[in-house]
């Protein structure tokens, strides 16, 4: 996870008017779709994401599978005014109001100049909306300053990233004990915190304390945006820049292959171009190349996983899982690094290699080219986990769940 900002934003190519608000890019009039004809009795959220990494996906799935549960949702994200293609998803959605902003996050050196202003105005949202719930993707907002009931669930922090990379803590700073403090203030004092694995349960733990009440909600993802049924070409599928650490995709370019391996260069897709443009690169390994992509749009993407027969599930630090989910669901053998949290997520359904291990990789994916009927049976072994596990409609019932939880909690403490 980097700690420096982004560049600075140039002009947005969306319908949005923007107004300058305590020098930050903020949506002049929030995008509201029509509400429901009978909202009667229905839960008002409250969602928060950002548009610099999967949260934003992972919000997509959660507030389309509220909507469609006949909640009232009020989306607020940080980190850029997303454009158009980032937004279509919303397109008739009934019972959802949008408020794009561009502060900045507070992984960010410059995040800590954002954060009280951003926080002002995530209150004034909530006194507007008056929402039952607050769901914040972002452990800093956990400690705002309102009465209303609230969860955060875990995407990723520094101090975990750096434990899980480096083995230690990041050097002392005055804007680490800022993040730090902050942290441990929103886990302190939400109703629940969530995450995704008991693994990064264990690591929010080591990181900031145990005062905190912990639920696992497994991710999810909506299968029909993935193609199980395509005939699969015999190649690997990696996602992750090269320089990634956490990602270390790299392991890939330090020996042969007997399958062709492609890795995707980037997180999030991008809207489709005018025009088609290669940005292909080829790393040679002396014997075979590997294909390195840059940002593909999402039908890029899908046709990427559909067509590949395994996905190398790389990462040393997964908080998520979104990737080798969705490898999963275009039914991808998965080849996972030997962690905790991936043999959480995927048990048998997945074959491992050695953790962090380039050699003992190479072995695995050298072991399925020969035998393409295990990969077969590894494909489908991830697709039926994937299917039981991992879909978004499981995801959405969860929360429902504890969101009912809380309600009732907080009756009874009344």
């Amino acid at each position: 996870m980097p700690l420096q900002s982004p560049p600075l934003l140039g002009p947005q190519e969306n319908s949005f008017l923007v107004m300058l608000v305590d020098t930050k890019l903020v949506a002049s009039r929030p995008r509201v779709l029509p509400k429901p004809s009978n909202p009667g009795g229905s839960v008002r959220v409250l969602v928060t994401a950002d548009t610099f990494s999967g949260v934003w996906t992972y919000a997509r799935e959660l507030v389309s599978g509220l909507v469609t549960h006949g909640a009232q949702v009020t989306l607020v994200s940080f980190g850029e005014i997303p454009l158009p293609h980032q937004t279509a998803w919303m397109d008739g959605l009934h019972g959802l109001e949008y408020h794009p902003t561009a502060f900045r996050l507070d992984w960010m050196q410059e995040g800590v100049q954002d954060f009280h202003a951003a926080q002002d105005y995530l209150c004034a949202i909530v006194r507007d909306t008056r929402p039952d719930f607050l769901h914040l993707n972002q452990m800093s907002f956990g400690a705002l300053p309102v009465a209303t009931p609230r969860l955060v669930a875990a995407h990723g922090d520094v101090i975990t990233w750096w434990l899980s990379i480096h083995g230690h803590e990041p050097a002392a700073s005055a804007w680490l004990k800022w993040y730090r403090g902050t942290m441990v203030a929103g886990l302190k004092r939400a109703e629940a915190v969530v995450t995704t694995s008991r693994w990064m349960e264990q690591m929010l733990r080591v990181a900031y304390g145990d005062e905190f009440e912990g639920h696992i909600i497994p991710p999810g993802r909506n299968p029909i945006y993935f193609n199980p049924f395509v005939t699969k070409e015999e190649s690997v599928l990696a996602i992750g820049r090269l320089w990634d650490t956490g990602k270390q995709v790299a392991l890939l370019t330090q020996h042969t292959h007997g399958l062709p391996v492609c890795i995707v260069g980037a997180d999030n897709p991008i809207p489709a171009p005018p025009v088609p443009i290669r940005a292909d690169v080829r790393v040679s390994t002396g014997e075979h190349e590997i294909s390195v992509k840059g940002a593909q749009t999402e039908s890029q993407l899908r046709s990427l996983y559909s067509k590949s027969t395994i996905f190398a599930a790389t990462s040393r630090y997964e908080p998520t899982g979104l990737a080798s989910i969705e490898a999963a669901f275009s039914r991808c053998a998965i080849v996972a690094n030997d962690t905790e949290v991936y043999r959480e997520l995927w048990g048998d359904a997945a074959l491992y290699f050695e953790r962090n291990n380039a050699e003992s990789l190479s072995e695995v994916l050298g072991q399925l080219d020969e035998d393409r009927e295990l990969a077969r049976l590894y494909g489908t072994r991830a697709y039926n986990r994937a299917r039981e596990r991992f879909t978004a409609r499981r995801m959405v019932d969860d929360y429902m769940r504890l969101y009912r939880r809380l309600r009732t909690s907080k009756v009874a403490v009344a």
